[in-house]
């Protein structure tokens, strides 16, 4: 499944692709992540659903250019705006990490209904970002401009640990590649830069008012997120499950995938 087509928005190239048919399901990645990471669970859905890929702005092959903004507000709007191109209305969505505070923002902040929402290892309430977004945060332009070989090496590094398991080497070069060159190396610091708190600080104010289906599903050895932060979640959200994936960290597609198959494919058919 490729992202074969393009959503100009607000100057902006919005790369995406859909496949399959029957009830609509929208995935939404998180960061530094992009499309990728979903799209073998996209494909064998697409057998009894409509399934829709994208790669929000900043991100896989949709535009970076630097003076778009990437954070969190900026997204729900891109997301809002995607949806209503698609006259979707009420998607299943299915969000992991960042993904979770885009997709939750869209719905509770700008009014836009699901059918009902899977978060996975979500970014999603206070507090969040590791020493190493505080680090980016301080220097993104110095680091922007690393020898490509360093930066290349700090990505790696950096979303190897993601994953409990360790992640193959083609697995993890498909991860990296958007972040690379001249385009991709200083989109990934700033993506970072962007990063603000405040939106989930509004997210979490709003979570009460949730009234539709919302399933939790958390990597048991998520070293980035702690499960700790599922189970607060899953209490500020009405009604909602919370299930855990043993043996699976951060990167659960690539530590658990048959579990997280399961998961969602159970979730989807009773909706």
């Amino acid at each position: 499944m490729e992202l074969t087509e393009r959503f100009e928005w607000r100057g902006r190239q919005i790369a995406w692709g859909r496949a399959g048919d029957g009830p609509a399901v929208v995935f939404c990645h998180g960061t530094p992540f992009s499309s990728v990471l979903w799209q073998p669970f996209a494909e064998a859905l697409s057998r009894d659903f409509t399934v829709y890929l994208w790669d929000m702005p900043g991100y896989g092959r949709s535009s970076k250019h630097a003076e778009h903004p990437v954070d969190f507000g900026a997204q729900a709007d891109a997301f809002a705006a995607l949806l209503a191109h698609w006259g979707l209305d009420r998607p299943h969505v299915v969000a992991h990490d960042f993904g979770g505070a885009v997709s939750l923002r869209t719905h509770l902040i700008l009014g836009v209904g699901y059918a009902s929402l899977m978060l996975v290892d979500v970014v999603a309430i206070p507090p969040s970002g590791s020493p190493f977004f505080r680090f980016v945060q301080d220097h993104p332009d110095v680091l922007g401009q690393l020898p490509a070989y360093i930066h290349i090496a700090i990505v790696r590094a950096y979303i190897q640990g993601a994953s409990h398991r360790g992640l193959r080497d083609d697995d993890l070069d498909a991860l990296v590649q958007p972040w690379t060159g001249e385009e991709g190396q200083p989109a990934f610091y700033r993506q970072i830069a962007h990063y603000d708190e405040r939106f989930l600080e509004e997210n979490e104010e709003a979570l009460g008012r949730i009234a539709i289906p919302v399933r939790i599903l958390w990597g048991s050895c998520d070293a980035w997120i702690p499960t700790e932060i599922g189970r607060r979640l899953q209490g500020l959200i009405p009604a909602a499950e919370l299930s855990l994936i043993d043996a699976a960290g951060h990167l659960v597609h690539h530590d658990a995938p048959v579990s997280l198959m399961d998961e969602i494919r159970a979730w989807l058919t009773v909706r």
